[in-house]
């Protein structure tokens, strides 16, 4: 699907997503994929916002049990302390290709919570989690729905040009080779995390699957501290994408003319210099955005799934392939096209149920800050905390893992 996304920038001599809509849609094309664009990361940045101050916030509580009766407090402190320190100063680089040791520390983060997982799997440390009728059920009902935070996890496409910009002599081939050996690894990395969670937790697993495991586990208490560092290392990369987009647009109004962004010709010989004072405001303003908005977001589950089934399904395999398809100068039913045919029919076929299915469970009971049934007596005494015997509404999943 990114292949599509590049080879249509070569047919089309336009590399980014939103120039390469223009050149097969025009105008129309251009505008809605800008506001999914510019919709799904920052979406993303508000949830890891909710995830790294629900997360960070538990370890703290481990330290400073008292804090326990005033989680909401807790968790606004976190992010803002995080937002200032560590967020703004990542966010403010001009290049993605600037954050190269920051992605290598967030993989090495993500395989580090991955040892955690499988140990206490194998240590048989949470064998005490009780078994239930759905324990082991294969599919649900909410199966489809699922597939759109699974296009939220795997959807990159809105980073795709900021990447493929950054890389050294780009071509189509070494672009193959590493999207095929990235999105592998990730793949793996991702079914390794659902088999080893599902058969520790089980029905009683959570949409983040950190929040199934003890306030105590202080190795998993580790492990939320390095997920946190992942994901706040994720978070620029999502910033850069708003900005640009939000900077194009700006750009665009008051010049009437497709601006500089859209029509660079080879990445290989971007030019110009950015007004580092105008970036640095359009910066600011898009982090305390999601910043102001994240203290108001706790069910993240429904949330994400509405985000993927209505953004990243779209971003990922809809308009990839509409625009290859309009784009290529082979014939609809050719070899070449049904690849692109296939996505968009499956794409389309999951938004629509998905969305269907979604829409009348969206608002449901979520609860954050709860200890799980399973986990030992003295957790049970941590001030304002929630006890929760051996049930968990599906609703209250936070987000993915």
């Amino acid at each position: 699907m990114q292949s599509f996304n590049v080879r249509c920038g070569h047919l089309s001599g336009r590399f980014s997503y939103p120039g390469v809509m223009e050149a097969a849609y025009g105008k129309g094309g251009y505008y809605l994929l800008s506001l999914l664009q510019f919709m799904y990361p920052f979406l993303a940045m508000i949830s890891y916002n909710v995830v790294v101050g629900d997360t960070l916030s538990k370890v703290l509580v481990r330290f400073v049990p008292a804090w326990g009766s005033s989680m909401g407090m807790v968790r606004f402190g976190v992010v803002l302390v995080v937002t200032i320190f560590v967020v703004i100063p990542l966010c403010l680089y001009k290049n993605v290709s600037r954050l190269a040791k920051a992605s290598f520390l967030s993989l090495a983060c993500v395989v580090l919570i991955l040892m955690a997982v499988v140990y206490r799997l194998l240590s048989g440390d949470y064998s005490v989690v009780p078994n239930t009728p759905e324990s082991w059920r294969f599919a649900h009902s909410d199966l489809i729905p699922a597939v759109g935070i699974m296009a939220f996890a795997f959807m990159c496409h809105h980073n795709t040009f900021l990447v493929y910009q950054s890389m050294q002599n780009a071509t189509m081939e070494r672009w193959e080779k590493v999207t095929h050996f990235s999105v592998g690894f990730a793949w793996l990395v991702a079914a390794l995390f659902g088999i080893a969670g599902y058969c520790t937790f089980r029905a009683l697993s959570q949409g983040d699957l950190l929040e199934n495991y003890c306030w105590d586990d202080d190795l998993m208490n580790f492990a939320r501290v390095l997920f946190s560092v992942s994901i706040l290392l994720t978070f620029p990369i999502e910033c850069f994408v708003s900005r640009e987009i939000v900077r194009t647009q700006i750009k665009r109004f008051y010049s009437h003319e497709v601006v500089e962004y859209d029509t660079d010709k080879d990445p290989s010989h971007v030019t110009g210099e950015e007004d580092d004072r105008k970036s640095m405001i359009t910066t600011l303003v898009i982090v305390f955005s999601a910043f102001i908005i994240s203290p108001y977001t706790e069910c993240l589950g429904p949330v994400l799934e509405l985000n993927g089934l209505l953004a990243a399904i779209p971003l990922a395999y809809v308009l990839p392939g509409l625009a290859y398809i309009q784009l290529s100068p082979h014939s609809l039913f050719s070899q070449e096209k049904l690849p692109a045919a296939g996505l968009v029919l499956f794409g389309t076929i999951v938004t629509i149920s998905g969305a269907a299915i979604l829409m009348p469970n969206l608002i449901g009971d979520c609860r954050t800050g709860i200890i799980m049934g399973y986990c030992k007596d003295d957790e049970r005494a941590l001030n304002g905390t929630v006890f929760v015997a051996s049930t968990l509404d599906p609703n209250c999943a936070t987000d993915k893992m």
